[in-house]
């Protein structure tokens, strides 16, 4: 009997994002911002994984990587209820969306874009936990230093003629400028009426006083572990690249207007970290 071959785990940003999502559930006061253990069973990590130094010292940015999450899957609700029939992930890790809300998901063509390990040993674990592949969620594997993920994309089915959402999150601190502006040329050639929801960092002299050093050290572990962070840009910049590219309309969502969204009136103390806005733009 041949023996199957195992799959490397994803990288560890994917990891410690869907670990994230699930420690709301466990430790943050109801109402929850998010309901997502998915990506934490797909994980399976062992034992005491609470206690791990990324996940017990981190809430503020705990809270960032769950109200990100929250924007977009109310976002795509909401598009999808106007008619666009496509949502596209750049960089998806362990999203989960298809997974928990199949309801509104198969209505839509979901793309998942990412690495082609991260996405062989997602669709083994999706298999193995009996979620299933359904023929509206395609992967689409990409070397992103050798490839180009628009060409894959195409070649992946998606119809560059009908509108799409296309979300981009925790990308471009890894990118250079000229890679970040390359991305949004092609994303603005999307079809009229597409949406594009995508995450930029400011530089560390604009974050709160409180996020400083945790910034710092991930800077550090960043560079240690071999992917350093390389862009930041203020809220002008990022608006500035959006014109450049072409969209018609473009916005900045910042950390203070999550707050409004997300974390009013909460009895534990739960408030993003300072540092991640988000562009939302229209072609």
């Amino acid at each position: 009997m041949q023996q199957r071959k195992k799959i490397t785990v994803p990288d560890n940003t994917a990891v410690r994002t869907a670990l994230w999502r699930a420690l709301h559930m466990q430790v943050d006061a109801k109402p929850f911002i998010l309901e997502d253990e998915v990506g934490l069973k797909l994980i399976a990590p062992p034992e005491g994984w609470q206690q791990r130094p990324d996940m017990k010292f981190t809430k503020r940015i705990r809270a960032s990587i769950i109200a990100r999450a929250r924007f977009i899957e109310d976002l795509i609700i909401e598009q999808s209820k106007k008619g666009i029939g496509q949502y596209v992930i750049l960089g998806a890790g362990l999203d989960t969306f298809v997974q928990r809300r199949p309801d509104i998901a198969s209505k839509l063509q979901v793309y998942e874009i990412d690495q082609a390990e991260t996405l062989a040993w997602k669709q083994q674990r999706l298999i193995e936990l009996g979620y299933g592949l359904p023929t509206y969620l395609h992967f689409v594997p990409v070397d992103f230093e050798n490839s180009s993920w628009w060409e894959a994309l195409l070649a992946g089915g998606f119809n560059h003629k009908k509108p799409a959402v296309l979300v981009c999150t925790g990308v471009s601190l890894y990118l250079t400028k000229k890679a970040i502006i390359s991305t949004l040329n092609d994303i603005a050639s999307l079809a009229s009426g597409s949406i594009l929801a995508m995450t930029f960092y400011l530089p560390i002299e604009l974050l709160d006083e409180i996020d400083k050093p945790m910034q710092e050290i991930g800077e550090k572990g960043a560079r240690d572990a071999g992917t350093p962070f390389i862009s930041f840009f203020t809220e002008d910049e990022i608006l500035g690249m959006a014109k450049n590219a072409g969209f018609k309309e473009a916005k900045t969502i910042s950390t203070k207007d999550m707050e409004e969204y997300y974390f009013k009136g909460r009895t534990d103390q739960l408030l993003p970290a300072s540092g991640e806005v988000f562009l939302l733009a229209t072609t």
